[in-house]
């Protein structure tokens, strides 16, 4: 019972994992480019600094950290369907574990903002926005190509 309904649901479990993975990855991508504006152009204490507070705890909050979940739920739902999981998976896993504590790391530093507390340079919120790219790209490989 249990595994017809997993293999019954498996096209409409993977178009929602697929859609939670773009939004989880449109804010990882995006997060780190507003702190790059926060520190360049937000003085603490400004007007345009509290708009950034606003906008990075909508986005971790309401965006990502939803879209994070919903992710790690589907995609376990698709491991759990008999014959999904390959060799590949373990290196799928491992990237998708990166990207979470990524994510944990942004929350971090958006705590750092809202209480003023950065320390961190533009330049270095430019390199971490390379993060993300780097693990999308391993992904997609591993869940396409399959390469083992």
């Amino acid at each position: 019972m249990i595994e017809d309904l997993l293999i019954g649901s498996y096209l409409w479990v993977k178009a929602a994992h697929i859609v939670a993975v773009v939004s989880w990855m449109a804010g990882l991508l995006y997060l780190p480019r507003l702190f790059v504006y926060h520190v360049e152009r937000g003085t603490p204490g400004s007007e345009v600094s509290e708009t950034f507070k606003v906008m990075e705890m909508k986005l971790y909050r309401f965006i990502m950290n939803p879209a994070m979940m919903v992710s790690w739920v589907l995609g376990l739902w698709l491991a759990a369907i008999p014959g999904v999981i390959g060799g590949w998976f373990l290196g799928k896993l491992a990237a998708v574990i990166a990207m979470t504590w990524f994510h944990i790391w942004l929350g971090k530093r958006r705590k750092e903002f809202l209480a003023d507390e950065n320390v961190r340079s533009g330049r270095t919120y430019r390199l971490m926005n390379e993060v993300p790219t780097v693990l999308l790209i391993a992904i997609a490989v591993l869940v396409i190509v399959k390469p083992f």
